[in-house]
């Protein structure tokens, strides 16, 4: 199994410096990660060093909070597109979603979709901050809003993924979009469960490790 083209190769956190970014790709070039997964303030950094490879670039709107206004998160999307992202991982307005106003989550992600076009969106509901009822009705609000992907967590959360949730969110996009974990996986074990779960793809920061523990 290439397990390293489930894995959008990943880092987020606030101290992250050029250098890190420099690395994060030369890891994913190395090992031939499916993306690398950064902050929009650095897309335009990752994509000259992915130069030539194979390797996308995703970049996070929203993130990780997700109660940015809708027109921010608008143009922090079609911004990181200009600047060579490939795909973008959103985070839903959380507050929103709990108020009830759910039509106003659905407009937002649409809007979102509708800037960067064909390009892969993925949606973070953030299950964590979430009831059994509102992930399924996160995941619902997803797909009818033409998301590609419902991906689990930030990672910035009090939890990250787990598999409890993914089927969830799998019964509830019903074949009609993706999903991707994220969130707390740290080994080939929890890499694998997920895959044998159904996730297409993977959001870690520890895929050099689970790509050497694979080929041990």
């Amino acid at each position: 199994m290439e397990i390293n083209k489930f894995i959008d190769h990943t880092i987020l956190k606030a101290t992250a410096t050029e250098a890190d970014i420099i690395k994060l790709c030369e890891e994913a070039k190395e090992y031939n990660f499916f993306s690398v997964c950064v902050n929009s303030g650095y897309v335009s950094l990752a994509k000259k060093n992915l130069a030539g490879s194979n390797v996308k670039v995703c970049t996070v709107v929203g993130f990780p909070l997700g109660a940015m206004s809708t027109p921010a998160k608008v143009f922090e999307a079609k911004q990181a597109v200009k600047e060579g992202a490939e795909e973008v991982d959103m985070v839903i307005n959380i507050g929103e979603l709990k108020s009830k106003n759910l039509k106003k989550v659905e407009q937002e992600i649409t809007a979102i979709k509708e800037a960067i076009g064909d390009l892969v969106l993925k949606v973070i509901i953030e299950t964590c901050y979430l009831t059994r009822q509102e992930i399924v009705i996160a995941s619902e609000i997803a797909v009818k809003a033409k998301a590609d992907y419902v991906k689990t967590s930030t990672g910035f959360g009090n939890d990250g993924a787990s598999l409890e949730n993914i089927a969830l969110m799998k019964s509830a996009v019903n074949g009609q979009a993706k999903l991707k974990a994220s969130g707390g996986i740290k080994n080939l074990d929890m890499a694998l469960s997920y895959i044998e779960a159904g996730v297409e793809r993977i959001g870690t920061s520890s895929g050099v490790s689970i790509v050497k523990e694979l080929n041990g």
